[in-house]
């Protein structure tokens, strides 16, 4: 230790010494030239030494050529609907590779005018930009001139971000961006340094990439930009969140016109195209997308727990598993982007509305429950829990809940609001608040076309479509079916409307939500105006584990379904899954479908097919009812649309047309509203309620489900109706039931009085008999053969005798029905008709 002390001491000595020598006999200019030129030299030999360290990897090894060639940086995984439009993306950076034929020629042009004039020149260090830096930024304070770092530069620092170093530290940071250029400018084309740049650069919003950033700003693919958007986001290269146009939009715009005044300096532009684009505003259509924003949120949770369980089953080329977050994957589903856009639209279009109806009906009162309910909500809150776990008392808790604290809650105003409120406050804001559900489903395919979770996944998790509440009336198209597939009723069948006292099954009573018991309805009269009354009747005939048995195979799996009167009138827990499941079976025709189909693929980055689930196969749905009699089921929902509960469908702000099914349903104290409809080729199930069954609605007036679901549904269907790409959803017929079936149905829903059996069947008698052999062809009227002529041409290989002879027995089927028709026309007017009752029962 004392050599190396000594040695030290000898070598300063020395040095002194040698100052002393260089200095001695010159004038102090000569002193301060040379003490210059020494200085440059150290300073010259420090940098030599710096470069030679940087490039030896002592500061940190240097990407070599091979990592540069396979770059590859985290991408988002992207959920894609089935209309090819991106649905949301599961990431920790928000980025996705746009191809080098998705971005425009003129986002390159804005990007190189305003960075790198210079791009297509150097070989990625530009020394004449350096010197510019030197002369004007540095020496003139000229902040307009630009900097020094050249597009390859800057692609570094994105791919390789600056590092801290304890000295040195700018200049070993910049010394690295220069290797890594150089590198880069041996590797790739410029197109494709562009093209890289491009989908690396940050731009704010956590937010990597121009495919992202056109996303999020302008709502829109790359290659759809127009030039003063792209030089919009250009701009925003020079500060994130300076440059923002949606929270600077006045910065953005002098920004953004800065772009385009030097596209035009450098020829991309001419000076009055540069004018013209200069005076536009700044129009965003900004997407916000995040694991809880965005598009399908509620979807996409459900969607990433499976999809994760399916990468389980895989791993990469290295052995690495597939990360859902960084590996860029591409989730195929078949939801389509325009009925999900519509879905949500519908549920923010009626559910403030809905909100506001909810508050007016508890104006004044305990509207979340009352105090046990608050006070379990408080008790089970994370927050109260984490208190009790923190070691706070009961009343420093509770002093706590009742101070204002600053927060942000869900607002139908622009989806968030920044308040002062306390936690008890909010606990009852939120206990207040309503909640919805949708599914869109293909009766025929099983596919999944629309998915709804709730108003909000950012506050509010749960996914209300596969949540289970009370199926109030939407269950009694299975009581029916049952009883018409048994045979035991018939559609013009009358039932009393009266309270019966069911002993067997505790002295259960059914009681109708007006409290009118009076005259008599059919089957479709029951239906359409929902009596419960006569739902319980029905499902007694047909037998009450028989309706449980078939509420099951119509889809709700929830293992028992109790075989009691109550169930016939919706006392059972069930999903929208397993609702919209049944009433696709009904649309199907009585196929069930096996499954609900909503995710179809997996690809990797790179387009390789990692996993493909298997699509449902029509020939494998289950035959749950004869299609004659479902045909019967979905006749008497369509009644129910025509003049029923669900007749609002029909006029005023929906005013929907075409052929529609579907029915109302109200559980108990109002406390969830459910509208089920279909039309031949989509079936959409929609739920509205508070997240506890204790918080309802105090009214039927506005808490029936024809004032809470319904109007969803219906502005749901009213746009897809408008749109003319849809039309394979909302067009078309059903299939009608056969022609003695259809007959029956020739019937008023209402009666006065009830009719006696003997006469009813003595009806039905005498049509059997109409038209026995012998009727005479020629009491056909002309207009009844002419029609018939008119629905059914000659057939090219049909000879006019024949033809002929085919219009007749045609004919000949019409007038028999009309006779028929007549007759029961004249068997009920002999009855005191009722055709509306003006009021609304169950529903």
């Amino acid at each position: 230790m004392n050599f190396i002390w000594g040695s030290a001491r000898r070598l300063a000595q020395w040095l002194l010494d040698m100052w002393d020598k260089w200095f001695a006999g010159r004038s102090k200019a000569q002193q301060a030239l040379h003490l210059a030129i020494a200085g440059a030299a150290l300073v010259f030999v420090m940098m030599f030494l710096l470069v030679v360290a940087v490039y030896l990897g002592i500061s940190g090894p240097l990407p070599n050529y091979y990592e540069l060639g396979n770059i590859r940086n985290n991408q988002a995984s992207e959920v894609i609907s089935a209309d090819g439009q991106l649905l949301g993306t599961y990431f920790i950076e928000n980025r996705s590779v746009a191809s080098e034929d998705e971005i425009p020629k003129h986002l390159k042009e804005a990007l190189i005018a305003t960075e790198d004039a210079r791009f297509f020149e150097h070989s990625g260090i530009d020394l004449r930009a350096w010197i510019r830096v030197l002369v004007k930024s540095i020496l003139l304070m000229d902040d307009s001139s630009g900097g020094g770092s050249t597009l390859s530069q800057q692609l570094a620092k994105n791919l390789y971000p600056r590092q801290s170093y304890p000295v040195l530290d700018l200049p070993t940071n910049k010394i690295r961006e220069l290797f890594v250029a150089r590198r880069l400018e041996n590797i790739y084309t410029k197109d494709e340094l562009l093209n890289l740049y491009l989908n690396t650069v940050p731009f704010g919003d956590n937010v990597y990439g121009i495919k992202m950033a056109s996303k999020l700003f302008f709502n829109k693919k790359p290659k759809s930009l127009k030039i003063e958007e792209s030089a919009v986001l250009v701009g925003m290269l020079k500060g994130n969140t300076l440059y923002n146009p949606r929270i600077n939009s006045e910065r953005s715009r002098e920004r953004r016109n800065v772009v385009l005044g030097q596209m035009a300096k450098y020829g991309y532009l001419s000076e009055r195209e540069a004018r013209s684009l200069q005076a536009k505003p700044i129009r965003l259509d900004y997407q916000k997308q995040g694991h809880n924003e965005g598009t399908a949120t509620h979807f996409r949770e459900h969607l990433r727990l499976e999809v994760l369980a399916t990468l389980e089953k895989y791993t990469k080329k290295d052995g690495t598993p597939y990360n859902l977050y960084t590996d860029g994957l591409k989730i195929f589903t078949t939801i389509d982007s325009r009925a999900q856009k519509y879905a949500e639209a519908a549920i923010a279009e009626q559910m403030p509305v809905i909100q506001e109806n909810f508050y007016k009906d508890w104006e004044g009162r305990e509207a979340w429950g009352g105090e046990s309910v608050l006070e379990s909500a408080i008790v089970n809150s994370e927050r109260y829990k984490q208190m009790k776990k923190d070691g706070y008392s009961n009343t420093g808790i509770r002093r706590y809940f009742n101070k204002k604290i600053p927060m942000t809650i869900f607002s139908w105003d622009g989806g968030t609001v920044d308040t002062l409120m306390s936690p008890t406050d909010s606990l009852k804001y939120y206990l207040t608040l309503l909640n919805t559900g949708l599914l869109a489903v293909e009766p025929q395919t099983g596919f999944v076309r629309a998915w709804v979770g709730g108003i909000s996944q950012r506050f509010i998790q749960y996914d209300h479509v596969k949540s289970r509440r009370s199926a109030g009336s939407t269950i009694k198209p299975a009581v029916y079916a049952e009883a018409l597939r048994q045979g035991v009723i018939e559609p013009c069948q009358f039932f009393p409307d009266t309270q019966v006292v069911y002993q067997d099954y505790k002295n259960y009573t059914p009681r109708n939500s007006n409290g009118v018991y009076e005259g008599a309805y059919s089957i479709h009269g029951a239906m359409a105006k929902s009596i419960n009354t006569v739902a319980v009747a029905v499902a007694q005939l047909a037998g009450f584990e028989n309706v449980a048995s078939m509420i099951k195979q119509l889809g709700v799996d929830q293992g028992w379904v109790p075989a009691y009167p109550a169930t016939a009138l919706g006392a059972i827990d069930a999903s929208l899954i397993e609702m919209t499941t049944m009433y696709a079976t009904f649309a199907n025709r009585g196929l069930r479908p096996s499954k609900l189909h909503y995710l179809d693929r997996i690809e990797t980055a790179d387009g390789k097919v990692l996993h493909r689930f298997r699509r449902p196969d029509p020939a494998s749905f289950q035959r749950v009812l004869d299609a004659n009699v479902s045909d019967a089921v979905t006749r008497l929902l369509q009644i129910v649309v025509d003049r029923g509960t669900g007749s609002k469908l029909r006029g005023g702000e929906f005013s929907i047309t075409g052929s529609i099914a579907g029915k109302t349903g109200t559980s108990q104290n109002q406390a969830d509203g459910w509208f089920l409809g279909y039309t031949p080729r989509l079936a959409v199930g929609v739920w509205v309620g508070s997240e506890l069954p204790s918080v309802h609605f105090r009214t039927l007036n506005k808490g029936q489900a024809s004032s809470t679901a319904l109007p969803i549904w219906g502005s749901f269907m009213r746009e897809v109706k408008r749109n003319p790409a849809l039309s394979a959803w909302h067009e078309g017929y059903f299939s009608f039931p056969t022609d003695l079936m259809a007959e029956h149905f020739d019937c008023p829903g209402y009666l006065d009085i009830m009719p006696s059996m003997e006469e009813y069947m003595q009806l039905y008698e005498d049509e059997d008999a109409t038209g026995v052999d012998g009727f005479d062809p020629s009491q056909i009227p002309f207009e009844i053969i002419k029609r018939v002529q008119l629905e059914n041409p000659q057939q090219s290989d049909e000879d006019e005798a024949s033809y002929q002879q085919r219009v007749i027995e045609l004919a000949d089927q019409a007038y028999r029905r009309e006779l028929r028709r007549k007759r029961r026309q004249a068997f009920w007017d002999r009855f005191r008709i009722m055709t509306t009752t003006g009021e609304e029962s169950n529903q």
